[in-house]
């Protein structure tokens, strides 16, 4: 799944009249930058969320013969469902399998095949890409890897679900496999955020973490990083 819908508010006003989505840079949009990547990995199936300038994005992926994959679309144009409720909606063409969840503002060279072969080693419920970088709110994972927490930097806000020695700040990727339990855990009536779920679910479920520290990581939404 690639999460489509924000409305981009910190790239306004470029954001204005054309969705976060299809703003370009090195001559491709956010969105085929993240497809391509898909497709490298041998990904051919895709549901896209839809908001901000929906018709926009979808009339983008039709025209252009859904980039040879099968691309199917979430529509969140009455109401923005956030990340977690945005995955929940898209369950119809999600549940099954262990899948990924790319957010469309990400550029990395994350090793997706590796992400999800450390998945499939233990199943957890879900894996999510870290790496050791400056953020202005870390999650805290134990030595193994595991989920035990999160911190604002700027507020010194914690929040600890599993207290554990050696607890270490990671910064979160916005790249995750998640298994289709998840799905019988979380309320789907109602947007929500995606780590704030992770942040309950940790206490007394398995939330694994793949470093790829030493990877490129760009977060394309914040205006210092992005360039047409």
């Amino acid at each position: 799944m690639i999460l489509a819908a924000g409305v981009g508010s910190r790239l306004r006003p470029l954001t204005d009249k054309t969705p976060k989505a299809l703003l370009k840079f090195k001559g491709k949009t956010m969105l085929e930058h993240v497809i391509d990547q898909l497709g490298n990995y041998g990904i051919s199936e895709i549901i896209v969320n839809l908001h901000h300038h929906a018709d926009m994005v979808e009339d983008y992926v039709v025209e252009n013969r859904n980039f040879g994959m099968k691309i199917a679309f979430s529509s969140e144009r009455e109401r923005l469902m956030d990340t977690g409720g945005g995955i929940m909606k898209a369950r119809w063409f999600l549940d099954g399998a262990p899948f990924i969840v790319h957010n469309v503002d990400v550029r990395t060279d994350l090793d997706l095949a590796g992400l999800y072969q450390a998945h499939m080693k233990t199943r957890p419920l879900a894996t999510l890409a870290v790496s050791d970088r400056e953020t202005s709110r870390n999650l805290l994972v134990d030595e193994g890897g595991q989920l035990c927490g999160w911190r604002n930097n700027k507020t010194g806000e914690e929040i600890i679900t599993r207290v554990k020695k050696g607890m270490k700040p990671v910064a979160f990727s916005a790249v995750h496999v998640i298994e289709p339990a998840i799905f019988e855990l979380l309320d789907h009536e109602k947007p929500f955020s995606m780590t704030d779920a992770y942040l309950s679910l940790a206490a007394e479920n398995e939330i694994m973490t793949y470093d790829h520290s030493g990877g490129a990581w760009t977060d394309m939404a914040s205006p210092g990083n992005f360039n047409l």
